[in-house]
């Protein structure tokens, strides 16, 4: 791994939290996720589950965890099963955890090598009357591959029938959706290292450079400090491009007087960071191109003082809906006779800003949530407008990551990432 480790402090509360939650005499099973195959021998890098990491801070293949904490055995209320290491794979792909790096990056004592799990499974499960199974609920989720955690659970539910099953998944949306001081520590380390990304982007760019060019430099600034990756797909979208949401080819030339839409981040330790800046090809915004960003850097501040506790997530849409409006009007993109016609279900303001503004974030750029609840104090959120115009060959969204504070505005831990158009002119020139 190229992040530093963890205080394991964090994996103990998260554990702590999790049990609390759970019902008497029973145990929950966590699994690493599968490194899945391309072709040949080829194989896609392994990406820990984030929930087991969320549990435990493992971050190996093979790997599951046993939470049982009314096992009448007091060793057996935490269990890690690894893959054993060997000298074959010490050679060819280094060392994998021992019991004591095990301990020392999760704080549970007992770690048994896989082999060894169907049988002390079968002593548990003759102690347990009821199994929590770990099921991806997300509101985005599409899976179609069969995934390790759902083998496990099938194998698990046709070998003990008689035990009854529980959902690890609504506990988890409500836990992980709250974040540790640590947690937000290591979302920080993310944005600035992206900050740091951006700001060397902002020197590099000019007329003529391609796409993938500047994608290049992000992810080699994001690489020598200590990030693994990209938090997702990168947006490089230049011109028109930034009108297609989900743009990710980055093959085309930035041409002089273009905008380019950055949807750039980075992760660090698993937890992700989500930027987005729109910054001009030639170091400097025309009239028209200043006049909707500014429009959507208004909205973006106006949004974000919403994020308090208590807060209802569709009711803040609403809100930011109108504020939208507003601003659409005062470009003459829309008028008042659309606003009033309307539909109530597609209002006027979705024909230039179709997408959501804000979701929760953390080890998922996506992370959980349940919508349907209100805000809590040290929730993390993304805050995300944007004015798209095909007609007029540029879009601007502009987003920061910010932590809901018991009292008061939101943190933003984007503070030190430009965005005003001055500053950015300035960088650039």
């Amino acid at each position: 791994m190229k992040y530093h480790r963890i205080k394991k402090n964090l994996f103990i509360q998260n554990r702590r939290n999790f049990t609390a939650k759970m019902f008497p005499n029973s145990l929950a099973v966590f699994n690493s996720n599968d490194i899945y195959p391309i072709s040949a021998d080829s194989t896609l890098p392994f990406e820990q589950h984030r929930d087991i990491f969320y549990l435990s801070g493992v971050d190996q293949e093979e790997s599951i965890l046993v939470l049982f904490p009314d096992c009448p055995k007091e060793k057996h209320r935490e269990i890690l099963f690894l893959k054993e290491t060997n000298d074959h794979i010490a050679v060819w792909e280094g060392e994998k955890l021992t019991k004591e790096a095990a301990f020392e990056t999760s704080g549970i004592k007992t770690v048994y090598w896989l082999q060894e799990m169907e049988k002390i499974m079968f002593e548990l499960m003759t102690q347990c009357d009821m199994v929590y199974i770990n099921t991806n609920e997300h509101y985005r989720a599409n899976v179609e591959t069969e995934t390790r955690e759902d083998r496990f659970t099938k194998w698990l539910k046709n070998k003990y029938p008689a035990h009854s099953v529980a959902k690890s998944n609504p506990i988890l949306q409500r836990l992980r959706s709250v974040k540790n001081q640590i947690e937000i520590d290591l979302i920080q380390q993310a944005c600035d290292i992206t900050e740091k990304g951006f700001r060397r982007v902002l020197k590099f760019v000019k007329p003529n450079v391609w796409e993938y060019d500047i994608e290049a430099e992000f992810i080699h600034e994001f690489l020598i400090n200590r990030s693994r990756k990209f938090a997702y797909t990168p947006i490089i979208a230049s011109g028109n491009n930034a009108n297609v949401l989900h743009y990710i080819e980055n093959n085309k030339q930035c041409k002089a007087g273009d905008l380019i839409l950055l949807d750039v981040a980075a992760e660090y330790a698993n937890y992700s960071s989500d930027m987005t800046r729109t910054i001009p090809v030639s170091g400097k915004f025309t009239n028209r191109q200043k006049e909707v960003y500014n429009a959507v850097n208004r909205v973006k501040n106006e949004a974000t003082k919403m994020l308090v506790p208590g807060t209802d997530w569709a009711k803040y849409h609403e809100e930011v809906g109108k504020l939208m409006t507003s601003e659409l009007l005062g470009l003459k993109l829309l008028d008042k006779a659309d606003v009033k016609n309307e539909n109530p279900d597609w209002p006027a303001y979705k024909k230039y800003f179709m997408h959501g503004t804000s979701h929760h974030m953390g080890l998922d750029t996506h992370d959980y949530g349940i919508l349907t609840e209100p805000m809590k104090a040290n929730m993390v959120f993304t805050v995300e407008p944007g004015i798209y115009i095909p007609a007029e060959g540029f879009g601007v969204r502009l987003e920061d990551d910010v932590v809901i504070q018991k009292t008061g505005e939101p943190f933003n831990l984007m503070r030190n990432i430009p965005i005003e158009v001055e500053e950015i002119e300035e960088l650039m020139n």
